[in-house]
């Protein structure tokens, strides 16, 4: 389902003013000066509207922003592009965005490719085409073995590259692209992706005949989530939206057939389905329960199953999911057998299975891992075992930093399982690890390129070469290559308002960064239970060549069950209270001086800022909210908008007293403070955006500057892409020209922007 959340990029396509003070007595910084002969900022329109809610009414004059529709919209965003360009193009004396722009598509290669991945006889893999902005989906047939074998390889042809999918053709096309999911039938003759083409998310289906090269098929559907296909590559599987753009229901197209897709079930309770028997081979798995979820995975006559279904006569300190399987058999569905407990410091998250292990993904004192355990699993039915009695394989990697990515691993018969890994210091490893010799090989490490000396960020000036080696392809090699010498990346603890730890990942140059002067930003997010992405980015380099200190918040509210849980509904206070207290971290430990922290949050980590910024203002001296949440009470209200009922579990049922009261309490439109000085403000927006409608940017920024100090508000500027969705472009360029954006943005807000890299 849908979330209020900001993915990071596939691993593929991250290669891929005024004169008051905002803190008297500090001797650095005054709010920023205007350049000269500004335009003046839009001022939005006022229509008088009243909310009500438990017998309390306030005004909101900006509710009419809600219309899409209201050609006053289209021309006041326009108002506010123009003068968002005009603010940050002059940083720089009129260059610096383009020069880091520069920067950014320097360090790009040209061209990247992933490793390919062989499934049947087939070797698939992407690539990026010199100079373009997506990846294209293609294939090889592997040659076979022997004489013979090599010979009939020669003479089919066995080297000609088949291209299955290019997302550039179809950009070309419409104008915007983003496949959703894309599934390659078991026989190989089929492809089937969901699609894309107005950043709504509402994907439509296609499927590719790989023969033909045409398509042959285009749902008449909308609102498309995931494709499975039968095993006998007959049928194909897919499940649709419902209003609230949850799936709830599951369609069955069968191939090189007329038949109209036919309803296999509307979600009411769970079940698992045999694929050679769509229309009568439905199982119940369960009756539904509040909060309780399964994932099922078959395996030599069992359902593997990972769920935090309630334990009886069992006793475990272990949170969350455990595993737990049963017979494959109609009635005999509901006789589980409990496989594994995670243990008191680890959790269990996800799972992937194959003919010979079962892979499972790990939090282990909060931070990623993977495993294998050799199948079958004797399952001890007098006492569960914990995960460690099963004698599981820890996949190794290079840090306890890390970001890990599953790759596509299609192949059920394979012993080998890939992952991406990396981390602030690690550009992109593609590992291969053996599951049955429990070794691991490295295929491939993103190349950085352009480190060249008028390019060149600092720290890594003098080790040009030294580095541009470590960034070459490694194959067949198994020591990790990072920038650990030039870079400092460290994890530390900070005690929040409560006296709970609040991790803090902390990154910035030996070389560059100078105690108690630097400069510094602090990301956040903090929601669904998901991680705060810190896998490497590339762009980063021109902050850290600056002397910037990047730092990663792991508030409350995102991470395993219970971290989730402190941060969420009533609590959600707790995340905000965290990122506070990380800021101040950085300022009183000397990693950044006072007058010069940033921070920045996506979506759901827009609020975070937003709340934070409302409860300091003079803690942040600028701030980046990209399609961020920030009018949380009003959509909450309005259980007409798709999200909302969905997102009571995360943020609060507002019809319920108490947490009516704690949203309010600290949404950060309704908590805007009256005349007081307010940071400069880079707020982005994205028109087509179905998870964070583009009205919350724009009535938060026309409140900002209608409330608050009128000279400071000038510095907080709205940017609205009127092409995309809550995504952006998402090409690997013009991610380029977006961070370049943000980047100079902060620059010129701390005054800063004319320092170039050492």
């Amino acid at each position: 389902m849908l979330r209020r959340q900001h993915y990071p990029l596939p691993a593929l396509l991250r290669l891929f003013s005024t004169s008051c003070l905002r803190r008297p007595g500090l001797p650095s910084h005054p709010c920023p000066p205007n350049t000269e002969n500004p335009p003046p900022p839009p001022v939005a329109k006022k229509v008088p509207f009243t909310v009500s809610a438990h017998g309390r009414s306030w005004s909101d004059p900006y509710h009419w922003m809600r219309d899409n529709s209201d050609p006053d919209l289209a021309a006041l965003l326009a108002a506010e592009n123009a003068y968002a360009d005009a603010f940050v193009y002059s940083a720089g004396g009129g260059g610096l965005r383009a020069r880091l722009a520069a920067e950014m598509r320097a360090r790009l290669p040209a061209s990247a490719a992933s490793p390919p991945q062989t499934w049947g006889p087939w070797s698939y893999y992407q690539y990026v085409p010199d100079g373009m902005e997506y990846p294209v989906l293609a294939r090889k047939l592997r040659p076979s073995g022997g004489l013979a074998g090599s010979l009939l390889s020669y003479l089919s042809d066995w080297d000609k590259e088949e291209v299955l999918l290019d997302w550039n053709e179809i950009a070309e096309k419409f104008g915007y692209v983003h496949i959703g999911s894309c599934r390659t039938s078991p026989d190989h003759r089929f492809l089937a992706y969901t699609l894309d083409t107005s950043g709504g998310e509402l994907f439509s289906l296609e499927v590719k005949d790989l023969q033909s090269k045409c398509v042959i098929f285009s749902s008449p559907h909308k609102g498309i989530v995931s494709l499975a296909w039968s095993r006998d590559s007959e049928n194909l599987f897919y499940t649709v939206c419902d209003d609230t753009l949850r799936p709830n229901q599951v369609f069955c197209k069968k191939m090189q057939s007329d038949e109209a897709d036919f309803l296999v079930f509307t979600e009411n309770d769970v079940y698992v389905m045999e694929s050679g028997n769509v229309r009568e081979g439905l199982w119940p798995v369960q009756k539904r329960t509040n909060k309780v979820q399964y994932f099922l995975e078959h395996h030599n006559g069992f359902f593997y199953i990972l769920t935090n279904a309630p334990l009886e006569d069992i006793e475990t300190s272990a949170e969350g999911y455990y595993l737990a399987r049963c017979r494959a058999e109609k009635a005999l569905m509901d006789r589980w057998q409990v496989v594994a407990l995670p243990g008191s410091d680890c959790i269990f998250q996800d799972m992937d299975i194959f003919h010979e292990h079962l892979v499972l993904f790990l939090r282990k004192d909060g931070l990623p891992l993977f495993c294998s355990i050799d199948l079958p699993v004797k399952v001890d039915f007098q006492e569960p075992k914990e995960l460690g009695n099963l004698t599981p394989w820890f996949f190794p990697t290079p840090s306890n930093l890390c970001s890990i990515l599953p790759g596509a691993n299609n192949d059920y018969m394979s012993s080998t399982y890939r992952l991406v890994v990396s981390s602030p210091v690690i550009p992109d490893l593609t590992v291969d690890y053996d599951m049955r010799k429990k070794t691991f090989t490295i295929l491939h490490q993103e190349e950085v390129t352009g480190l060249s000396s008028s390019l060149c960020t600092s720290g890594l000036q003098s080790n040009v070469s030294s580095i541009q080696q470590n960034l070459q392809l490694i194959e067949d090699s198994q020591s990790w290559s990072d920038l650990s010498k030039l870079l400092t990346c460290e994890r530390v603890q900070v005690i929040s308002h409560d006296g709970v730890s609040i991790p803090l990942v902390i990154l910035y140059s030996r070389e560059a960064h100078i105690h108690g002067e630097s400069p510094g930003v602090l990301f956040g997010y903090g929601a669904y239970g998901e991680d705060l992405d810190k896998s490497w980015c590339s762009d980063r380099l021109s902050l850290l060549a600056r002397g910037w200190v990047l730092a990663f918040a792991d508030v409350r509210g995102g991470g395993d069950p219970s971290w989730h849980l402190a941060g969420s509904k009533t609590n959600k206070i707790n995340s905000i209270q965290d990122f506070a207290a990380c800021g101040m971290h950085l300022i009183k430990e000397g990693f950044v001086h006072e007058s010069r922290l940033c921070a920045v949050g996506c979506s759901a980590g827009g609020l975070l800022v937003g709340a934070a910024i409302n409860m300091m203002p003079n803690l942040f001296s600028a701030a980046v909210l990209k399609v961020p949440f920030l009018d949380i009470c009003n959509t909450m209200l309005d259980s007409t908008l798709p999200l909302t009922i969905l997102d009571y579990e995360e943020f609060g049922d507002p019809n319920i007293p108490a947490e009516f009261d704690a949203i309010r309490g600290y949404s950060p439109y309704e908590n805007l403070s009256p005349g007081i000085c307010y940071p400069p403000m880079l707020v982005t927006a994205s028109f087509n955006d179905t998870r964070v409608g583009v009205w919350e940017a724009a009535k938060w920024v026309s409140k900002v500057r209608d409330v608050t100090c009128p000279s400071c508000s000038q510095s907080v500027v709205l940017k609205t892409n009127m092409q995309s969705g809550h995504f952006g472009e998402g090409g690997r360029f013009m991610s380029c020209e977006e961070t370049a954006f943000e980047y100079a943005f902060l620059m010129k807000a701390l005054g800063m922007d004319d320092l170039a890299a050492k």
